[in-house]
């Protein structure tokens, strides 16, 4: 039978975070461990010289404009010449670095392309210029 005096059961209505702050504190545990290990790199101290004896590499500049008309340095290089061009000018300097500079405009293709000829030359060492984004655009 029912008791005079009813329980009445209040409802919680609040989030128990006491197990989302065991999980997390159990993946900071994890993560503190795991984090070192995939580190690669080593840590290394280089003297200092007053000297370099690295010799500057021979630097060269090839453009790729909107219209596809290719640039190396400031002179221009039909598609079909540009291998040529690069071969003679790795021969002369076998450590020639080549920057690469496409308008991005310039359909991916065309950019794949300049690129293939600049391996098939022989040369490896390529970079490629960017501008750097303003600084409200960068993630944060």
């Amino acid at each position: 039978m029912v008791s005079g005096s009813s329980r009445h059961r209040e409802v919680v209505a609040e989030i128990n975070i006491i197990p989302l702050v065991d999980v997390m504190l159990v993946l900071l545990i994890v993560f503190m461990i795991t984090a070192p290990l995939l580190y690669r790199g080593m840590d290394i101290k280089l003297p200092r010289a007053s000297t370099n004896s690295i010799k500057p590499s021979e630097r060269k500049i090839l453009s790729v404009e909107k219209n596809r008309s290719i640039y190396l340095d400031k002179e221009e290089v039909g598609l079909v010449k540009l291998e040529e061009r690069l071969r003679v000018l790795q021969g002369v300097s076998p450590d020639v670095s080549l920057y690469l500079r496409a308008d991005r405009d310039v359909p991916y293709g065309t950019v794949v392309q300049v690129m293939d000829l600049i391996k098939r030359a022989g040369i490896s060492r390529l970079g490629i210029v960017t501008e750097p984004l303003p600084k409200e655009a960068l993630p944060r």
